[in-house]
Parts: structure tokens; sequence; C-alpha cells
């Protein structure tokens, strides 16, 4: 009998991209197969079942494509955390430095109301720069956040560590070591 594939077989993983050293791990592969797309988005909804969540917030680019899946398997309204300049109404900013220079992350001014319950969520969880310029954000718009979900999570970088420190909850399906 075949061994059953979980989420970490479905993420290819690239020596050297986008530097020497830096060990990518590519979840276009994870999201092109139906079954694993499918595992990995019950493995993320499956903790918040039955909780009160408002909104499902996901961050660029990545986190669209699973924020957009989790909110609807949830029932609730999805708000992407952008870059600089892509919303088109107004906006609040929050600049945070990556491990490759600074950026902006944006966020409508209206899209989250007092008090709602937030999950935030992502692709991959590094230093927890863009996660915590966003947690910034939401929690500037008086919106509560439940929890922070993850496909993979690199320890070594310290993201969750960062994430938890500011209080968070994090859930992430696999890990990775390294780079």
């Amino acid at each position: 009998m075949p061994k059953t594939k979980t989420v970490k077989d479905y993420i290819r993983t690239i020596k050297d991209f986008p530097h020497d050293g830096i060990m990518f791990r590519d979840v276009t592969t994870l999201f092109a197969d139906a079954r694993g797309f499918r595992i990995a988005i019950d493995q993320m909804v499956q903790p918040y079942a039955g909780q009160r969540i408002d909104k499902v917030v996901g961050l660029e680019a990545r986190g669209f494509i699973l924020g957009g899946a989790i909110a609807h398997q949830l029932s609730v309204g999805f708000v992407p955390v952008r870059k600089k300049g892509k919303l088109p109404a107004a906006v609040i900013s929050e600049d945070y430095t990556l491990e490759y220079g600074e950026a902006t992350v944006e966020l409508h001014d209206d899209a989250i109301q007092p008090g709602e319950k937030i999950l935030v969520v992502d692709d991959l969880l590094a230093t927890g720069g863009t996660a915590a310029a966003s947690i910034r954000l939401i929690e500037r718009l008086g919106g509560e956040i439940l929890s922070c979900a993850f496909i993979i999570d690199l320890p070594d970088l310290g993201g969750r560590t960062r994430l938890e420190t500011m209080g968070m909850e994090v859930h992430a399906l696999c890990s990775f070591d390294g780079l």
C-alpha cells in the first residue's frame, strides 16, 4: 500500500533561489495538485472550525490564494494586505524591514471593523516581518487577531518566535530546517 502523501510531500525545494545558499520552498507545486491543495486548505481550516471568525486576511501574494479558499470554507469575508500602491481606495500603511531591504504593506482603512475576529493567512513564515507589519495594521483598525496560519514555518529564521512575542497564536502545517 502506498504511503499517504503529506502537505510537505507536495512542496518543491529549489536550491540557490533567489540567492546562493537559499533553499526556496515552492508551494506552487502544492497549489497545482488538486489533492494536495485540498489537503492543505482542509488542514488550515480545521483548527478554526466552530470558532467565530469574521474575516480572513491574506498576505500578498500567495496568502490571497490560501485566504480566499479558507474564507470560502469558513463562510466569512476575505481581506487582502497588499504591497504599497496596489489598493485603490483610502489605506493605512506600515513600513517594515525585510532580510534584504525595506517594504511597505497597506490595508484599506475600512476593511476591518473594531472588534472583528481575524485569521491571518500566508504560505510561509520566515522572519515574520510581513506578518508582523500586517498584524499592526489590523490592530490599528481594531481587529482582534485570533491566530496566524501558514503552510510552512522556517523556524531557523525566527518568525514564529517574533509573532508569539507579539501575543499571536501561530499554526503551521509543516516546517523546514535551514534557510
